[in-house]
């Protein structure tokens, strides 16, 4: 066997029996434990020991014995792309590069310690030990190394970004959300194998695999396999997106709780894409993969999310049959990591990408990542799709109102996109808001500099706001929960020295959260609204739940618009918002000491809060290091009357120690998707 030129050819090769990977000391050290110790799994740039037992007869001795080692990656390894790595021993390891040192003394047992480079592609390794020996590793990202692409420095940052199993991804309005738990699985059995199967099937790796095992060593290339790979609409991808209400042939998007039945799913059906998903289902299936990893990675939620398809920075809604391109909110996720491929240290850290299909680039359904630093600052010549996620947090929505003489009057909001952006905050079940890392404050000089280099001459031309006039809003009640009547109002204001006479008309359509419109629940039309100066009228508007119920979507969602005519002058005012119906409250009690590998029970109630029976009602479970990886389901064989609570009970045996998030959903025929969590912090 060749090994190349090196300092230790002519010495004699270690004659190597059998290797201990010492894989439950290395797997914790290197903090991939939770995946099991029954093979080596380690990340770049941090030492990891084995132990080399020789053949009866042989010995180590400084000076005379070598060692050639060999680490290989790929169908077609080759030191050129960096997929091969030949090296023999050092006095010390060398955390820069492939190493390798003894540090124990000389005989019959070599105590190894090897180094991977921090810059090496990471997937599944062999390496060669000498002639005589042949071992198998996984190579991950090293966030804890600060020679890694994606260091990050805090620990309590790692701790949410790269351990944590579970999280909050928000969801709603931007007036009224909410964190939705979910459980990221990342550690549990078949995860990692998965995602390194994702690596695999992608087509850059089909058409090149040698390239492509290559650019692993890169983050930025690996995020953008993602952001293709976890949907299926340009290859073997996981997820297949549904926006219709028609689920049939799969699951509602609402039905998933975590990502690890997604995942295992695929795999187990060759590759075959899940049945369905939405933008959360398909941010929170990259930030497990990313996370398995090793890039740090969170779901960012963006309410009033634009979708400019034509990069003009407008979104145009004309006539009720234009589909309407302002979602309340979207998902996506950060990868944190440098750009060393922009030349600019101030687009280091969080990078945006989006596994959701909504645009392609480069004629893939992918988008990302791009450093929100760029979208910031208004830098769209970034890679990657700068433009696209600049007009989501920033494009202006524009309304064409048609009058009666056939005339059109434009009306443009620009304030209304990129509200609330939002992410879980470190540590806590707390919101975070980051909006002002992809914007500055409205109207400040930094905000102008910004629109000015991204070309958004629409915002730079805004006329100030007008002074005195009508002022038009719209106010909700307090408690809005799904099943009850209720009523939202419409505020006219006369700021003017004069009388004014307006018509009103206000209205209510369910919708869903891409921002598709339903059918009416609720009308009203004053021809002739009176407001003497200073003057102020509440109009109400009562929705029914039997008028909305039958057309509510999953999503909770009716969007309310006030247009106001001022038939004096003829200015035409509009505002919209749009509100979410509460579901009940999942209680859930944990009967039990928590403790590993000690079998629980989870009591669980929900009150009815619609006029009507609940029938085929059922609670499931599910969370990380909790049920195994599975969701746990308990059916009730009776219906629950109105104002009745469903209760059930169900077991589960934690395997890990550490503060878990058990994830509780509840459906029935009438009543579907209603979520909750509870934290269980299990004891050794």
């Amino acid at each position: 066997m060749y090994f190349g030129a090196g300092p230790w050819r002519g010495l004699s090769q270690l004659d190597i029996e059998r290797v201990s990977l010492e894989c439950e000391f290395n797997n914790l050290d290197h903090r991939t434990d939770l995946n099991g110790v029954d093979r080596l799994i380690v990340r770049r740039g941090q030492a990891f020991s084995i132990s080399l037992y020789l053949r009866p007869g042989t010995s180590y001795e400084p000076g005379t014995s070598a060692l050639t080692c060999v680490a290989e990656t790929g169908p077609q390894p080759s030191e050129e792309y960096g997929t091969r790595a030949v090296f023999g021993l050092s006095p010390n390891i060398d955390t820069s590069c492939w190493s390798a040192a003894v540090t124990s003394p000389p005989g019959d047992m070599v105590a190894l310690s090897l180094c991977a480079s921090p810059q090496a592609p990471i997937g599944r390794y062999t390496l060669r030990l000498g002639s005589s020996a042949e071992v198998k590793l996984i190579l991950l990202y090293n966030p804890w190394c600060s020679g890694d692409d994606v260091y990050m420095e805090r620990k309590e940052d790692l701790e949410e970004y790269i351990l944590a199993q579970d999280g909050l991804i928000y969801r709603g309005d931007r007036k009224f959300f909410w964190g939705s738990p979910w459980s990221y699985g990342q550690f549990e059995s078949g995860i990692l194998d998965a995602c390194l199967r994702i690596l695999d099937m992608n087509p850059k790796c089909l058409r090149n695999p040698g390239k492509d095992h290559s650019g692993r060593r890169n983050p930025v290339y690996v995020c953008r396999v993602l952001s293709a790979m976890v949907n299926c609409d340009d290859d073997h991808g996981v997820l297949r997106g549904n926006w219709s209400n028609d689920f049939s042939g799969g699951e509602s998007p609402m039905f998933w709780r975590g990502s690890v039945d997604i995942l295992r799913r695929w795999t187990s059906s060759s590759c075959a894409p899940v049945k369905y998903g939405q933008c959360w289902v398909f941010a929170a299936v990259a930030c497990t993969v990313a996370r398995a990893l090793g890039i740090p990675c969170r779901v960012v939620t963006n309410f009033e999310s634009a979708h400019d398809s034509n990069a003009d920075l407008l979104i145009e809604r004309e006539g009720p049959h234009r589909k309407f391109l302002v979602q309340n909110y979207h998902c996506w996720v950060e990868g944190w990591m440098t750009r060393p491929d922009l030349k600019n240290p101030d687009f280091n850290g969080w990078q945006a990408f989006d596994a959701t299909p909504q645009e392609r680039s480069d004629r893939v359904y992918c988008c990302g990542p791009v450093p929100v630093r760029a979208i910031k600052e208004g830098m769209l010549t970034a890679k990657y799709d700068a433009p696209y996620v600049y007009a989501e947090v920033n494009a202006d929505l524009v309304f064409y109102l048609q009058k009666d003489d056939g005339f059109k009057k434009k009306i443009i909001n620009s304030t209304m996109v990129g509200q609330k952006i939002s992410t879980k905050r470190v540590g806590s079940d707390q919101r975070e808001d980051i909006t002002h890392l992809y914007k500055y404050p409205e109207g400040s000089v930094e905000e102008r500099e910004a629109f000015k280099r991204a070309g958004h001459q629409n915002k730079l031309l805004k006329e100030p706001e007008q002074g005195a006039g009508l002022k038009l809003s719209i106010k909700v009640s307090e408690n809005m929960e799904k099943g009850c009547d209720f009523d939202v109002f419409a505020l006219v204001s006369n700021e003017t020295d004069s009388e004014k006479e307006c018509r009103l008309l206000f209205l209510s359509r369910v919708v869903s959260y891409t921002g598709v419109l339903g059918e009416n629940c609720g009308f009203k039309d004053l021809l002739k609204v009176v407001l003497p100066p200073g003057g102020e009228r509440k109009v109400p508007l009562k929705l029914n739940y039997s008028k909305y119920g039958p057309e509510l979507t999953q999503d909770n969602l009716i969007r309310l618009a006030a247009l106001l005519q001022d038939y004096t002058t003829g200015n035409v005012y509009l505002t919209m918002r749009t509100i979410v119906l509460t579901n009940p409250e999942i209680r859930v009690r944990i009967l039990g000491e928590p403790k590993e590998n000690r079998k629980l029970a989870a009591e669980i109630s929900l009150k009815n809060p619609l006029p009507q029976p609940l029938d085929m009602c059922c609670f499931s479970i599910e969370g990380a290091n909790l049920t195994g990886g599975t969701v746990l389901t308990e059916s009730l064989g009776h219906s629950v009357a109105p104002g009745e609570e469903a209760k059930a009970k169900i077991y589960f045996t934690p395997s890990h120690s550490g503060l878990r998030k058990l994830v509780v959903n509840f459906n029935s025929s009438q009543l579907c998707n209603v979520q909750g969590y509870k934290n269980v912090i299990i004891g050794k």
